[in-house]
């Protein structure tokens, strides 16, 4: 989908209940200006676009998301803003292929790029697809809202997908050290009938692991997070091929930065801060790029090169606590 400028559609009214993490530092490390050329790649709740278009009128935002939805959310609230903000229905790793779009086929570069990755809250809360385990929900866990058959789904990886693969990806991208277990629990359940919802997952994933662990306790220390917030996570990242997109979109983003343009990633969890550390700093060692530092109040020691929200975020927005934000400029 591609939309221009105001053009309102029927989806206007329907409100946003995501909070953008690390918003005013993400902005403020952009160094931008009332012309400046916008790529948000992950746009989401539009909550970095919106702040951009409210701090710079006249910018031009071109914003991406393969989730159309995302747009229709968040579009009523660009009226009358002044911005020139288009939307793309694109994943991020497509970024080689915007040469083809209108400025960029002119040979045109941008001032600042921003990931924000992981999932916002509208679709975890809303979208359906089975991202949350919190919901009973037929289990998709796509990015796109409409999967087509040839799409990879949470039901196919569940259902069809060796023990030893599964246990491989749930470790590897969950870091859930009770990977095994659960990934023989999946095949013992699948095979006397199929996994069909999250509520199903979330029962296979309760059983296999031990009660303490259940509990939220692990060794007398009270857990952080939910039992199945890891095995979520691993079969979403697998699903969509969110490391290899990343890996591919940072790269792709880079070149379509102009002489001192900035680059920003906000990460959630450590599989995606190290491929963004690894990348920035091979273009620092390649003399590509300089890394940005900020003064961040969550520390005291001083300037940083990775900027973590501050105690007052972290207690009004629960997703700020694990997010990582790094900051990049090409030479």
């Amino acid at each position: 989908m591609e939309t221009k400028g105001n053009k309102m559609t029927k989806a206007d009214m329907v409100s946003t209940r995501h909070k953008t993490v690390l918003l005013q530092e993400t902005i403020d490390g952009l160094n931008l200006n009332t012309k400046s050329i916008v790529l948000d790649c992950t746009f989401g709740g539009g909550g970095h676009s919106l702040e951009i278009c409210k701090r710079y009128p006249g910018v031009k935002i071109i914003a991406l998301d393969q989730d159309k939805s995302v747009f229709e959310r968040a579009e009523n609230k660009f009226k009358d803003l002044g911005c020139d903000i288009t939307f793309l229905n694109t994943n991020f790793r497509n970024l080689g292929n915007l040469k083809n779009f209108g400025a960029f086929a002119l040979g045109e570069k941008v001032d600042a790029i921003i990931f924000d990755l992981g999932l916002s809250s509208d679709q975890l809360e809303s979208s359906g697809r089975g991202f949350s385990f919190l919901r009973d929900e037929p289990l998709l866990m796509t990015m796109k809202e409409n999967p087509s058959p040839e799409d990879v789904t949470a039901y196919d990886v569940l259902n069809t997908w060796g023990e030893d693969s599964l246990a491989d990806i749930i470790y590897g991208y969950g870091e859930e050290k009770q990977a095994r277990r659960i990934a023989k629990a999946i095949v013992d359940f699948r095979e006397k009938e199929e996994i069909k919802t999250t509520f199903d997952l979330v029962g296979i994933i309760e059983k296999a692991i031990p009660a303490r662990f259940r509990k939220g306790h692990a060794k007398g220390r009270a857990s952080k997070i939910h039992y199945a917030t890891k095995t979520f996570q691993a079969i979403r990242i697998a699903v969509n091929d969110e490391l290899g997109a990343l890996s591919e979109g940072l790269e792709k983003g880079f070149e379509l930065l102009k002489t001192n343009g900035r680059m920003a990633v906000i990460s959630f969890h450590s599989l995606e801060d190290r491929i963004v550390k690894r990348f920035y700093k091979t273009k620092e060692n390649e003399g590509k790029a300089k890394l940005i530092s900020a003064r961040n109040e969550f520390h005291s020691g001083g300037n940083k090169k990775v900027i973590l929200a501050n105690d007052n975020e972290i207690k009004n927005n629960g997703r700020a606590r694990s997010a990582k934000l790094r900051i990049l400029s090409r030479r």
